[in-house]
């Protein structure tokens, strides 16, 4: 056989899509399980030519699930990020759009039974240990897709499916504000470090000459921004003891700005090394945290209706539309505990099959 076939459905995750896998259909050592995914999504080539990636970040990230070996769970999800154009898989991070699509794809595969009207499904996230519980609308003990929700960044409309996070407040590195400081000077330029859902280093767009209001494209042919933030992403990771992010996607970039369109707060999120062309799930949580957060960066950028009561909505305008969370929170004295937050996404079965890779990198 000159060819290893694995079973895969391949969903669209809110504004990310991939291959959801079995855990179990594939190997068990990191190095092969790497050369597999890669093989998968066809790394190493800018249009993934040789795989089913779309030559974008946000269409070369893989989901792995398994039964939960927590009690309180159902579905351990697994996350792989996948590089484009580098043969490269980094599993430190998590991504709350390909999570849109969990509950989904675990009933689809037989993973977790389906309710009638509506199934909840507890969710696992192992990179990060995060809790999610995912509301999916299940008419007859099937997956709806249709329905008339709307998101920033994907045409038409679909069904509903209500996310609540739970436990993701220094999901990696174990506290809110990794580096004990609501503000740090990294090279002279003031960011504020946080770690909600996933670590982030926001900063205020105008201190790096731009609006925070560019699109997508304007922002990837600013090389002179890649090349001036890289190296403080680089410092940031270290002192957010990261160790060395230098091919890790984490810490993320975040850019800030006053919002323009009746949102709370105008952001563009990175990559790292590509603008997002709408808004990360798990990125907006950290946002959303730093806007309700007194002496950060987002000061001066964000109404203070944001700052409460709990629990409020937080509009985060990015370069297709506003993505909106809502936040549960208590603060004690000045500081903010972050109870869960909320966020409502769609999904969309789009193929499912067999997914091929040449033998010679693994056979069962």
């Amino acid at each position: 056989m000159s060819q290893t076939a694995i079973p895969y459905h391949f969903l669209r995750g809110g504004t990310s899509r991939g291959p959801y896998l079995r855990r179990s259909d594939l190997p068990q050592d990191q190095q092969t399980l790497s050369q597999v995914l890669m093989a998968i999504v066809g790394a190493g080539h800018p249009l993934n030519i040789d795989g089913i990636g779309g030559g974008n970040a946000v269409t070369t990230k893989v989901a792995m699930l398994s039964p939960s070996e927590r009690a309180d769970c159902d579905i351990d999800y697994y996350f792989a990020q996948v590089a484009v154009d580098r043969r490269e898989v980094d599993y430190r991070p998590t991504c709350g759009n390909i999570l849109v699509g969990v509950g989904p794809a675990a009933i689809e595969m037989g993973l977790i039974a389906a309710r009638d009207d509506e199934t909840v499904v507890r969710i696992h996230a192992v990179n990060t240990g995060a809790v999610v519980e995912a509301r999916i609308q299940t008419p007859g003990g099937q997956v709806r897709y249709g329905g008339s929700t709307e998101i920033a960044g994907v045409p038409g409309s679909a069904a509903p499916i209500a996310l609540g996070f739970m436990e993701t407040v220094g999901s990696v590195t174990g506290a809110l504000l990794p580096t004990g400081r609501l503000r740090d000077v990294i090279d002279g330029i003031e960011v504020t470090c946080m770690d909600v859902a996933m670590p982030v280093m926001m900063a205020r767009a105008a201190d790096f000459g731009l609006t925070g209001h560019e699109s997508q494209a304007e922002l990837d042919e600013r090389r002179d921004f890649y090349d001036r933030v890289e190296p403080i992403r680089l410092k940031a990771g270290r002192m957010m003891g990261l160790g060395d992010v230098s091919q890790s996607v984490t810490p993320k970039i975040t850019l800030l700005a006053a919002p323009r369109h009746g949102g709370t707060i105008a952001a563009r999120y990175f990559m790292p090394w590509s603008c997002h062309p709408s808004m990360a799930v798990t990125g907006a949580q950290c946002i959303a945290a730093c806007a309700i957060t007194p002496g950060t960066v987002a000061d001066g950028l964000v109404d203070s209706a944001a700052r409460g009561p709990s629990p409020v909505n937080i509009g985060i305008e990015h370069a297709t539309g506003t993505f909106d969370v809502l936040v549960d929170f208590r603060r004690d004295g000045g500081a903010v505990a972050i109870r869960s937050a909320g966020v409502v996404r769609t999904a969309r079965l789009l193929a499912r099959g067999e997914v091929l890779i040449p033998a010679t990198i693994w056979t069962r």
